[in-house]
């Protein structure tokens, strides 16, 4: 899993690279048909798959990329309208599909490092949909996320409603970034060596790949399976053929070195700087043909490889079809490169040549040539001098490049930074404002209390004096009955506490006459009703009274 996380951290470094410079070339507006960009949306759809957990539905095993997408919506607010956008279209069909249109949305929105950085912060989030070591949850996935800032210096034009987006097939072409120069090849040995690892990364992926509908076409399979083994054959058989030149020329030039060396013998301290540069021109052939007989052997193991895998896995008929084109290409370049190691053979052979001949009349200018040894080291001292300053130079170009790239999305978000502070202070003077009306409110609150204190209070007394007023109406009422039942009434004045209870009266305990005997009680002590001869209506009688009453009645039935 190490391993794969940094082939795919490689990939994606040389896919935003090799975007971001074809784009800055090309006038930094891309459409959905252009190459680069393409195989971006490829290697991020495998990055996003890496160490995808398997998930079993009724309809079988799928892997899909669009559940941690689908999690950015909740994270934040202003993914929901790509999100939403995407379940619109009506041509997707399948999660793929709308994970593939989600990512060109965002490239679009230039939020997608944005979005996947709020995604890959939320690692219990994700540790639901993906394993414990894949790239999302680990290192390689912040610097890929890191790396992706760069593309907003991009403008994309993409059409998703005209894409089958549900159908395509991600498949990492690796002739956008294999070198054919073999120059470049002798200084970027580590870096094509890496490209080898996640090209045979790749292929695994595409051997392992899902693949519907493909057992029909066995037959034209085993037909293409026969026709490339029989290409097997003929590469074979060129190699075979190469390699015999080859041993014929070491030949050779083991002959001209025997001569050679009876001659440097004589002149070995004059010629000593011209065997160093053939030593090491020599060292350097045998080590690119050591190395183009390794890779020629890793090709054939390849390709032995590719033939029992044709007999065994039979359903994956187009990405073998893909894996196929790619070794055929990669067959040529390696003859390609046999053909310029047999070019530089017959170089080194006429040099030896012209060798074996100075060395005849270098006795004769054995002078000269101690003149020109000590030229030659001055200006050899004078060259790696401008070798490190263009070194230095080249050091410096790039690392303005990045200042410049840096510099544009500082600016950038200074100027957010600048809007957002605007709109604070608008804010600001927003809230000064409710602050002085709160103020304000809170007075007239205080006013409006008063004001109802005042009111509560004039209430209260108005209550206390009708209150007074209704029991003087009563009083008057019971005097009255008293006047007319012949019966001597107490007066309010003369009575302060209850004749029974002996409770002190107070508004809550009001005065109540007793209709029979005519004294003052409290509304517990005089609370039975009875009729009496003055009123047949039952009326307000004392305890005792009411106890008397009722010992008569029980006395006298009649």
């Amino acid at each position: 899993m190490a391993m794969e996380r940094a082939n795919l951290l490689n990939m994606a470094k040389l896919s935003i690279k090799g975007l971001i410079e074809s784009a800055l070339s090309f006038g930094r507006t891309l459409d959905s048909d252009y190459p680069p960009l393409q195989q971006f949306f490829v290697v991020m759809e495998h990055c996003l798959k890496h160490g995808l957990r398997v998930k079993k539905s009724f309809l079988g095993f799928n892997k899909s990329l669009w559940g941690p997408l689908e999690l950015v919506e909740k994270l934040c607010p202003e993914a929901a309208e790509i999100s939403a956008s995407v379940r619109d279209l009506p041509g997707l069909k399948t999660p793929l599909g709308r994970a593939r249109a989600w990512l060109r949305l965002a490239l679009m929105q230039k939020r997608l490092a944005d979005y996947l950085r709020l995604l890959i912060t939320r690692k219990d989030l994700l540790s639901d949909f993906y394993e414990h070591s894949a790239l999302m949850l680990e290192e390689e996935g912040a610097v890929i996320v890191g790396l992706l800032v760069g593309l907003n210096v991009i403008d994309a034009n993409l059409c998703v409603k005209g894409e089958d987006l549900d159908s395509q097939v991600g498949v990492i072409d690796f002739s956008m970034y294999l070198k054919n120069d073999i120059d470049d090849y002798r200084s970027e040995e580590s870096q094509i060596a890496s490209i080898l690892d996640q090209k045979n990364y790749v292929e695994e992926l595409n051997r392992h790949s899902t693949v519907h509908g493909l057992q029909g076409r066995v037959d034209s399979l085993e037909k293409s399976n026969s026709k490339l083994i029989e290409e097997l054959a003929i590469a074979k058989n060129n190699i075979i053929k190469l390699q015999e030149e080859n041993q014929q020329l070491r030949g050779e030039n083991s002959l001209i070195l025997l001569k050679t060396q009876q001659h440097l013998e004589v002149t070995q301290g004059d010629v000593s700087v011209e065997r160093d540069t053939y030593k090491q021109s020599r060292q350097g052939l045998d080590e690119m043909y050591n190395e183009a007989r390794r890779q020629l052997k890793e090709e054939c193991q390849l390709r032995q490889d590719v033939e029992n895998e044709l007999v065994v896995q039979v359903s994956m008929k187009q990405e073998m079809e893909l894996a196929m084109k790619l070794l055929e290409k990669d067959i040529h370049e390696k003859q390609d490169t046999l053909i310029g190691l047999r070019h530089q053979l017959d170089e080194v052979k006429a040099i030896n040549v012209e060798m074996y001949q100075k060395m005849q009349s270098s006795d004769e200018e054995m002078k000269k040539k101690n003149d020109m040894i000590t030229r030659l080291e001055e200006k050899t001292n004078q060259i790696t001098a401008t070798m490190k300053q263009l070194e230095q130079s080249q050091q410096l170009e790039t690392d303005l490049k990045i200042e410049r790239e840096w510099r544009q999305t500082l600016q950038n978000d200074l100027g957010r930074e600048r809007d957002a502070v605007a709109q604070l202070s608008t804010e600001a003077l927003q809230i000064n404002g409710l602050k002085k009306e709160f103020h304000r409110l809170q007075d007239e609150n205080i006013q409006l209390k008063s004001i109802c204190e005042d009111q509560e209070q004039a209430l209260e007394e108005l209550g206390s004096k009708l209150s007074e007023s209704k029991m003087k109406i009563e009083d008057i009422k019971e005097a009255n009955k008293a006047l007319q039942g012949g019966q001597v009434w107490l007066k309010d004045k003369e009575a302060t506490h209850c004749k029974l209870c002996e409770k002190e009266f107070s508004i809550s305990r009001r005065k109540h006459h007793c209709r029979n005997c005519g004294e003052i009680f409290c509304n517990s002590c005089s609370d039975n009703e009875l009729p009496l001869p003055v009123s047949p209506k039952p009326v307000r009688v004392c305890d005792t009274c009411h106890a008397l009453l009722l010992q008569r009645c029980s006395s006298n039935p009649t």
